[in-house]
């Protein structure tokens, strides 16, 4: 084990994470290996939004009234914008991070250079943040091609998917520092990432839950997500811009310190 490894463990599993600019060459190694899929992984990006924008949004959409004054598919943009962004996050972060933990071993290799563990759990949030701003940008581009939405505050969403990326990439990374194998994850899917998506005000208002669930559903950082999206979609500014923000930002710091002292306990100890 590295001199760098042994000092990050005498400092304690819970320590605070110290990652450096060692993270940089950990994402460009990424990005080398994501440049020989680039093309299908773009077009699914796009293709995916537009079918369920076009049967849901228009196909559904068109036997529904308008959703808070708001035709359905302008609604479900939003949304779509956020989902598109947590579930890719959340893939890369656990199925791509677990191969290159487990299967490929490349953090064995790469905790035998100078690179410490904290530069390495920073980059794959910051990759798997990265992958999931590329797909909230597409289905951004698609809202904007199919003309639901051409609001001079949409120039603001990608701010938005940046802090949504972080948010899930660490929260994901949590999973994959306690999964022993791909199977673990199905849990984290079944049980957190699904309900999440169809209670947090993806498909349809939040306030039509009960109201004992409402202030539960708002505690989770895709309600937040969409709070701060939807609004931009529709032309306007958030109500509550600071807040909102807060929960994102809170989240990602909190799951990315606990996913690096996870990550300790299971590769330095």
């Amino acid at each position: 084990m590295r001199e760098n490894s042994r000092a990050a463990a005498g400092r304690g599993m819970w320590a605070l994470p110290r990652p450096g600019m060692g993270c940089i060459p950990v994402l460009r190694r990424n990005f080398l290996v994501w440049r020989k899929t680039a093309l299908t992984t773009i077009l699914g990006d796009v293709m995916d939004p537009m079918v369920m924008l076009l049967a849901l949004g228009y196909g559904l959409g068109s036997l529904l009234p308008g959703v808070e004054g708001v035709p359905y598919v302008t609604f479900l943009a939003a949304g779509s914008i956020c989902m598109g962004s947590l579930y890719a996050a959340t893939f890369e972060a656990t199925y791509s991070t677990f191969s290159r933990l487990h299967i490929q071993r490349s953090w064995d290799a790469m905790l035998n250079t100078p690179l410490s563990l904290d530069d390495v759990v920073l980059a794959e949030v910051l990759w798997a943040a990265a992958k999931s701003m590329k797909s909230g940008i597409a289905i951004l581009l698609v809202v904007i091609a199919l003309d639901i939405s051409r609001a001079p505050t949409l120039a603001w969403v990608p701010l938005v998917v940046a802090l949504i990326g972080l948010s899930f990439a660490a929260l994901a990374l949590v999973m994959s520092a306690l999964a022993k194998s791909f199977d673990f994850f199905l849990y984290y899917f079944t049980l957190g990432v699904t309900p999440m998506v169809f209670l947090s005000g993806v498909f349809f208002p939040v306030s039509q839950l009960p109201d004992g669930l409402v202030h539960v559903v708002r505690l989770l950082p895709l309600a937040s997500a969409v709070e701060l999206v939807r609004p931009l979609v529709l032309g306007r500014v958030p109500e509550q811009v600071w807040p909102q923000v807060l929960h994102l930002a809170a989240t990602a710091v909190a799951a990315t310190w606990l996913a690096t002292a996870l990550m300790r306990r299971r590769l330095l100890r």
